[in-house]
């Protein structure tokens, strides 16, 4: 891939769609778009999920990707699949379909944050909602991660009271316990809903329309704020079969992480999106699942701004210079403004996207189209 890195990426969700939509349509596929119905952007503009297929009809194996599951991680996640649509991706490699499903929680895109439009985390939505899970040890930090306060002693407390915690338990006990998903405390940090979203029932409906026929499939969701900087992570999600994980292995080589067994920059979550695509496919076509994770800084300033976004949520009478901040420290987190950090992430996204299809079709060396 030739890269370009400001050509791919944007700074703002409709300048991002723009470019996806441009792009698709240039290699002769007409996008299918998904209007959120619920909320619009921060200028009253409409939020879509916009899906574009590329490759030839019926095709039995699908790489299935996905940006913006996060919100604000869209940014990175659009630029990655609108240069691979730009550079042809899946390059003609017979019998293999490219599906990207472009921004799936347009909301959080739009308007900077992780969370949808009901603050939930939607990568902890995908539960039976009759019985949602237990998160034992989140309701004993819920007051130190949502304080009353952001520049008063609420917050200080809030920081030892997380402090004690780390101290007693681990700073990976403290990891799990604030992002394994809660499901009961609606304005709080990673929570997981009551119902599917929006958003939810849109990803069922693409992964039911768009994998019909398949017999394997290969997920890849796009995220950042995890892991080394700049460094792409891929985090085992799954596949239903005894091989998916040796098959994992075997596609993306030393790097593939492993929540479960604490190789991964991510402690084990409870109702992601892989969940949802292992759902439909059921025991038909093979499932290999990952969550591509590309790090942008140290995991404590990465919850801070969570937590400042959500007490910028919880008070609409904040100051406006207190915001801007907020809104600075979020995109630093998960979108820096550093033209390093871009072209390495486009580099580090294409060579696991690459590896994704190279897995799928092990007949082939697929390269790069050139321009």
């Amino acid at each position: 891939m030739t890269h370009h890195p400001a050509r791919h990426f944007s700074e703002t969700y409709a300048a991002a769609r723009r470019a996806f939509l441009a792009r698709a349509r240039a290699r002769g596929t007409t996008p299918r778009s998904y209007r959120n119905d619920r909320a619009t952007g921060p200028g009253g503009e409409p939020l879509c999920t916009d899906v574009a297929r590329f490759g030839p009809p019926g095709a039995r194996r699908v790489v299935l990707c996905v940006s913006g599951t996060h919100g604000i991680e869209g940014y990175a996640g659009s630029a990655l699949q609108s240069a691979l649509v730009a550079d042809g991706y899946p390059y003609g490699v017979r019998d293999v379909a490219f599906v990207a499903v472009h921004a799936l929680n347009p909301f959080g895109f739009a308007h900077r944050r992780r969370v949808d439009e009901d603050n939930t985390d939607l990568n902890r939505n995908f539960v039976d909602h009759t019985r949602p899970p237990a998160n034992a040890h989140y309701g004993a930090l819920h007051a130190a991660l949502v304080p009353d306060d952001w520049e008063g002693p609420a917050h200080h407390q809030g920081d030892a009271a997380l402090g004690a915690f780390a101290a007693a338990h681990g700073t990976r006990a403290l990891q799990r316990t604030v992002t394994q998903g809660q499901w009961t405390h609606p304005d709080g940090l990673f929570y997981g809903g009551t119902a599917p979203t929006w958003s939810h029932r849109v990803l069922r409906d693409v992964v039911t329309a768009y994998t019909a026929g398949a017999e394997a499939v290969a997920y890849v969701d796009l995220h950042t704020g995890l892991g080394a900087r700049a460094q792409a992570e891929p985090i085992f999600r799954g596949g239903r079969d005894a091989g998916a994980l040796d098959r994992a292995r075997a596609w993306y080589g030393p790097a593939l992480t492993v929540s479960e067994d604490g190789t991964s920059s991510s402690t084990p979550i409870t109702g992601n999106t892989a969940g949802l695509v292992a759902d439909v496919l059921g025991d038909g076509p093979t499932l290999t699942a990952i969550t591509l994770e590309m790090g942008t800084t140290a995991g404590l300033e990465v919850l801070t701004a969570l937590r400042a976004d959500n007490w910028l949520w919880l008070h609409p009478d904040r100051r406006p210079a207190l915001a801007e901040s907020i809104g600075r420290r979020m995109s630093a987190a998960f979108y820096p403004d550093d033209p390093g950090w871009r072209d390495a992430v486009l580099r580090a996204g294409t060579g696991v996207l690459d590896a994704a299809l190279a897995g799928l079709a092990p007949e082939t060396r697929p390269r790069p189209a050139r321009p």
